[in-house]
């Protein structure tokens, strides 16, 4: 039989772990969006520094927005030029065929996709790349694991924290230019 202190002591460490999880999140100070002087690209340029897992946006050539992201695991990473060809709000998920080939076990339950909202991996905005008019399944996108900017651990996708990603969002019409570097 177990006495008092050992029962306290034993549902202490269970919730501990449920209590640290509860903290809010903080982002980085150099994942922190912040207006800073960036390479001439042309006005309303995107560009995407996925080595130092940073997105520029250019605003006022010289100067830019700069925010923190998540990029691809390494092999996962597109490099080039690319178009947002749209954009959505709370947008809807699907993983993509190879995502449910390679890991079944994780992505297959969500083959017919998962409607936006605050448990969708999308997050609360989506700005969907495009290459020769062509959807490329690529997306610059909020997260529900803001741990993972200024990490390579996406499927290929560009990742945001919710709010960073709504600023952006709100500047970037559909038809700008993204680069990929």
């Amino acid at each position: 039989m177990l006495d008092r202190r050992t029962l306290l002591f034993g549902c202490a460490a269970l919730l501990a772990p449920r209590l640290a999880s509860a903290a809010p999140f903080k982002v980085d100070p150099k994942y922190a969006p912040q207006r800073v002087y960036y390479r001439a690209y042309p006005h309303g340029s995107i560009i995407v520094d996925t080595g130092n897992h940073l997105l520029f946006l250019m605003d006022d050539p010289p100067f830019a927005m700069r925010y923190g992201i998540g990029v691809g695991r390494a092999g996962l990473t597109f490099k080039g030029q690319l178009v947002v060809g749209r954009k959505a709000e709370w947008p809807s998920w699907r993983p993509t065929d190879t995502m449910i080939r390679t890991a079944p076990q994780k992505y297959a339950r969500y083959a017919g996709g998962m409607p936006g909202g605050p448990n969708n991996p999308l997050g609360a905005r989506a700005l969907y790349l495009y290459k020769d008019g062509v959807d490329t399944m690529l997306r610059i996108h909020g997260t529900t694991e803001p741990a993972s900017i200024g990490r390579s651990v996406s499927n290929g996708c560009i990742r945001m924290i919710n709010d960073h990603v709504i600023d952006l969002y709100n500047r970037v019409p559909v038809g700008s230019q993204v680069l990929i570097i």
